[in-house]
């Protein structure tokens, strides 16, 4: 059995190729939403968070051989704690991650803190592409700016969003990834001087945000995402069916 940690495209992906190849597997995801898009792909999904000690327990009882990590990029306490599950439980770990790409228009930062001080100092129209979780402390961060945040159009992330103060033209609620129209249409639309977005990679869409930033001439604020030390990385599916092969799975 595969555990695949899911809650990306990418993880549908690899979901829809282990069906392809009849490869026995679990897709893992961390909401009711993620469950939604899951289930259109298999119907073998398991839904919620899951500690050290419950994937160890989960991952026997499921007969467990191989664990894949397709979490988001910035989901690195999810991977941390299952390679310390793995490493314990010795199963093998195998870590998709994203690619990304940056032009020159953009200004790399280690956190959100460092991102609001340079947003202070390159405009005053945020346009926030960084999902609702870390909302509160960017609305703490740019308190004396106009915040336009782009999150998920599910009412009680929007309800959130409004609790915090941002009104019906600080919301953009769509569903992604976008097309660089998208993005330069919105940016537009909303006067927009400065974009924060984080490093997600080519999946994320992320390379549609910043052409269509440059194109307008208003500069990128990236979160660089956290470097973990996986033991295994893959970049493209592509690669998995020689690794799965080596590791005797597949």
């Amino acid at each position: 059995m595969i555990f695949v940690l899911g809650g990306t495209s990418d993880s549908l992906l690899i979901s829809d190729w282990l069906t392809e190849t009849k490869q026995p597997f679990i897709l893992s995801v961390a909401t009711d939403y993620g469950e939604t898009l899951a289930k259109q792909h298999t119907e073998n999904v398991f839904c919620g968070r899951l500690s050290k000690e419950e994937m160890c327990t989960k991952w026997h009882s499921e007969n467990v051989q191989l664990v894949i990590d397709a979490t988001h990029p910035f989901a690195t306490i999810v991977s941390e704690t299952a390679m310390e599950a793995c490493k314990e439980t010795e199963i093998p770990y195998i870590r998709f991650e994203r690619t990304s790409e940056q032009t020159d228009n953009t200004y790399l930062v280690a956190d959100i803190e460092e991102a609001c001080k340079v947003a202070t100092e390159l405009g005053q129209r945020i346009f926030l592409t960084t999902g609702s979780k870390n909302l509160p402390e960017f609305v703490a961060g740019l308190r004396n700016l106009h915040i336009i945040a782009r999150i998920l159009p599910v009412s009680d992330v929007i309800r959130s969003a409004e609790e915090l103060g941002l009104v019906a033209d600080q919301i953009i609620g769509m569903k992604g990834p976008f097309t660089k129209e998208a993005n330069r249409t919105q940016l537009e639309m909303t006067g927009a001087d400065v974009l924060i977005t984080k490093e997600s990679g080519k999946q994320g869409g992320f390379q549609e945000k910043l052409t269509a930033a440059a194109e307008l001439e208003i500069p990128v604020i990236v979160i660089r995402r956290k470097q973990l030390n996986y033991p295994i990385e893959i970049n493209h599916l592509t690669e998995l069916p020689e690794i799965l092969t080596q590791l005797e799975v597949y």
